[in-house]
């Protein structure tokens, strides 16, 4: 993927907003999903994403404030309008400095939109979540928070428009609370519709304590399937691909080294798993 500085924020597309609802209960982290409508020549597909470009001149002289968002449901259109789905999380960061909270720009911007409110996108631009040619290729999909994005749109279009898949499909997403397993809950959980698919299944790793902000124990749930897992990276033919917090990528050398018996076998699957293209990540 090229850098967020490298993409082409020159071509611009604008999009209003059509719905946004809040997918998490009042006392977790707010997350939204936000609903767009786009003129019919902005055209993408579901390994991509697009950029938000807000305008705002920040302490370096900065025009604008860009930032990427994957793309979380399939191609749709409505009436000569695009359709694009995303996922925003309402941020906030601390300064190291003076220890003064503050919004974070893009998020608090997209989070207060209102049904009808203008917002300016780039792109689409390029995930480097593939769909395999080999129908019969393993994929391993691990996320966090936000990260269920991209894997949603994929589960989704494999299902519905790759035929005859016959590879394993394990998605791994960890949440504070059950309540935050977005798209597999009660509440939003159109993912739990493949659970029928023979290929498909779905595990959860949830915060012990979420309301001492305990870590969500996401290796542990992959060293529970420990079996499989071992059985699939031991496979040519499987893919990992990972999407949301940087603090995800520690807690998979973990796991996967257990799983594998040693750091060192590990290290030396990943980097076969790199250099064949079957590893990819996304995370902030």
């Amino acid at each position: 993927m090229a850098h967020l500085s490298e993409l082409d924020t020159q071509h611009t597309y604008q999009a209003s907003v059509r719905q946004n609802r809040r997918l998490t209960p009042p006392d977790a982290d707010e997350i939204r999903e936000i609903i767009l409508e786009v003129s019919s020549d902005f055209t993408y597909q579901v390994n991509q994403s697009f950029g938000v470009l807000i305008q705002a001149t920040g302490e370096f002289g900065n025009q604008f404030h860009h930032r990427l968002y994957s793309i979380a449901d399939l191609p749709a259109h409505d009436n000569g309008k695009q359709l694009l789905t995303i996922l925003v999380k309402r941020c906030f960061y601390v300064d190291e400095f003076n220890g003064e909270r503050y919004p974070g720009l893009a998020s608090n911007f997209l989070c207060d939109r209102k049904p009808g409110d203008s917002i300016t996108l780039t792109g689409p631009h390029s995930l480097p979540f593939i769909v395999p040619d080999d129908k019969t290729a393993n994929l391993i999909l691990v996320s966090m928070g936000t990260g269920i994005a991209p894997f949603r749109a994929f589960i989704k279009h494999i299902y519905q428009n790759v035929k005859d898949w016959h590879g394993r499909i394990r998605l791994f997403y960890g949440a504070r609370t059950g309540l935050e397993l977005l798209y597999l809950n009660d509440k939003d959980g159109d993912l739990t519709q493949y659970y029928d698919e023979a290929t498909f299944q779905a595990f959860h790793a949830l915060s012990p304590r979420p309301h001492w902000a305990d870590p969500i124990a996401l290796d542990a749930a992959l060293e529970a399937q420990a079996a499989e897992l071992q059985e699939m990276l031991n496979q040519v033919n499987t893919y990992v691909y990972v999407a949301g917090f940087a603090q995800i990528l520690p807690m998979l050398d973990k796991a996967f080294a257990n799983i594998l018996g040693s750091k060192d076998k590990w290290s030396a699957r990943k980097a076969e798993l790199v250099a064949g293209n079957k590893w990819a990540e996304v995370v902030y």
